[in-house]
């Protein structure tokens, strides 16, 4: 183990930008994070290599930012029987935004009716990035519209408290509203929604070039006080 993770570190180390390690710190906003600086493009490069060698490379220190990004993108790399079983270990990893995000396992897109009550147990952990990973995986491989009524039933669930999985609420009404008009706009219209979450959706649906001014303007129409 410690060969591997010496050799690990050693490439992490010899892609190290300094300059971008501080800019990704202050995005990131978590002092407890170490960074080594390395861009996220070469982690998944580098990633790659270690795709047939998950279950070592998940027995390493979780150290640095970098190291659990290259875990949980070789566990991205499992198929669908095997992804399972490590899921809750891969979430419980997550402390920030940036690795949640990339967090996306392609096996998912061929087995969502499955994995639809693990995205519920997650939403039902009362967790910022449990509730974050299970909204942003239902953005990555959800947005259809024979899963809009799961959808809408899951982003009332979350506890927008949290601001990281308020913003991921927002992003998925979003993205629901750019694919979907009529049913985005209705689901903004019941009024189920923390006023927050509400407009912050409406801003970024607005900020997509894939709706018309008339639509968006309409959305405007939405915005609370």
């Amino acid at each position: 183990m410690c060969n591997l993770y010496d050799k690990l570190l050693a490439e992490l180390f010899a892609h190290k930008d300094e300059k971008y390690a501080a800019f990704h710190g202050k995005l990131l906003a978590n002092e407890k994070i170490k960074l080594i600086g390395v861009r996220t493009p070469v982690l998944r490069e580098i990633a790659k290599q270690y795709k047939n060698s998950f279950k070592q490379v998940f027995a390493l220190p979780n150290e640095y930012y970098e190291v659990v990004f290259i875990k949980l993108t070789t566990a991205s790399f499992l198929p669908y029987e095997q992804f399972v079983l490590i899921v809750d270990e891969c979430v419980n990893l997550i402390d920030n935004w940036a690795a949640c995000d990339c967090f996306k396992a392609k096996c998912i897109a061929g087995h969502k009716n499955d994995f639809l009550p693990i995205i519920e147990g997650y939403m039902g952990v009362n967790r910022e990035f449990y509730q974050r990973y299970a909204l942003v995986t239902l953005l990555h491989f959800y947005v259809e519209e024979e899963y809009l009524p799961t959808i809408f039933s899951f982003i009332k669930k979350a506890n927008v408290k949290f601001y990281y999985a308020h913003m991921a609420a927002a992003w998925l009404i979003a993205e629901v509203v750019v694919k979907y008009f009529d049913a985005g706009i209705n689901f903004l219209k019941a009024d189920g929604l923390d006023n927050k979450t509400h407009n912050k959706a409406i801003v970024k649906a607005c900020e997509s070039f894939r709706l018309n001014e008339i639509q968006k303007s309409k959305l405007r129409e939405l915005k609370r006080s």
